[in-house]
């Protein structure tokens, strides 16, 4: 973590695209430790949003493949769960992809809309403001708590 936090907006960027596959990683350390060493507010939200944006949009890549062997294979995702999440996102569409960002469901709701093929415009839209989100209430509450 330290080495990625050395690296300031680059490696929040890093950090936050790994985090958003199914790596067991976490980007919120390595913000924290960016914007403690001193690093600008806007900056930090960009980088972490679209790094994990992007690791989002793999998912939904793959997803996209169509081959559930490499959902298994490739990101360890259960058949069956993503099997559930795909009958609860049919119903909602690709704007389903603001809720990318929860632990646990994300990485399975992403795949699950590229399997649908969903649009991928929607998709990314969706995707990047819930993480948005979540990433500037993490940062409020660094700057106003912590």
């Amino acid at each position: 973590m330290d080495i990625l936090i050395e690296y300031g907006y680059l490696g929040v960027f890093v950090a936050s695209f790994l985090a958003a596959t199914v790596l067991p990683f976490s980007s919120e350390v390595v913000l924290t430790g960016v914007l403690w060493a001193g690093a600008s507010y806007g900056p930090c939200l960009i980088a972490a949003s679209l790094g994990n944006s992007l690791g989002g949009m793999t998912c939904y890549w793959i997803g996209l493949l169509g081959k559930a062997e490499w959902v298994s294979k490739y990101l360890g995702l259960d058949a069956g769960k993503l099997h559930k999440v795909q009958e609860w996102v049919k119903g909602k569409g690709a704007w389903a992809a603001f809720f990318v960002f929860l632990p646990g469901v994300g990485d399975f709701i992403a795949v699950a809309l590229g399997f649908l093929r969903a649009n991928v415009w929607i998709v990314a839209l969706s995707m990047t403001a819930g993480k948005t989100l979540r990433y500037w209430v993490w940062m409020e509450l660094i700057y106003n708590i912590w």
